[in-house]
């Protein structure tokens, strides 16, 4: 009883000896906290502040374009009104396409975010990286999901693997 209890607590010990070692870290937390991305995240609400109050008044523009027509539009010739509501149309497109050049997925802010951000989220992934080598860890994840994978040892990635078995 007693080989057989040693040689359970031998194999459990193995096994324990060879587990990945895993941690969890707030991306979050750790960025809201360095002085570097408050200032970035600052200068990124101002320059998005500004350009709101922008298009904000190019929708004016736009209201007030539309406001003098409906006051105008029983005084106006057929061919009048259309060009008033083409140039309405007009002008409401322009606006759309300035909301999208400034904040669409590929636009001025995405840009001018990944210019500013990046450079400090890099700084913090080689932190991670750095800890998990001089710490031991095989694998550290985002506790709050929005990075997921944060770090992981080379070896552990299967996707060489996969793509062979894929291919067969």
């Amino acid at each position: 009883m007693k080989k057989l209890l040693f040689s359970f607590a031998f194999v459990l010990t193995l096994y324990v000896a060879d587990a990945q070692r895993i941690a969890v870290a707030d991306i979050n937390a750790i960025l809201t906290e360095m002085n570097e991305y408050k200032a970035a995240q600052k200068e990124l609400d101002e320059i998005a502040s500004g350009w709101r109050q922008e298009i904000s008044k190019e929708q004016d523009k736009v209201k007030s374009l539309y406001n003098k027509y409906q006051a105008e539009q029983v005084l106006l010739t057929d061919d009048l009104k259309k060009q008033r509501e083409e140039e309405i149309v007009a002008k409401e497109g322009e606006v759309r396409e300035m909301n999208k050049r400034r904040f669409g997925p590929e636009g001025d802010l995405f840009k001018k975010r990944q210019q500013l951000v990046a450079p400090i989220q890099d700084k913090v992934f080689a932190a991670i990286e750095n800890y998990a080598a001089e710490k031991g860890y095989d694998l550290i994840f985002d506790k709050a999901g929005a990075a997921g994978l944060l770090f992981v040892k080379p070896e552990f990635d299967k996707t060489e693997d996969i793509k062979k078995r894929v291919a067969k």
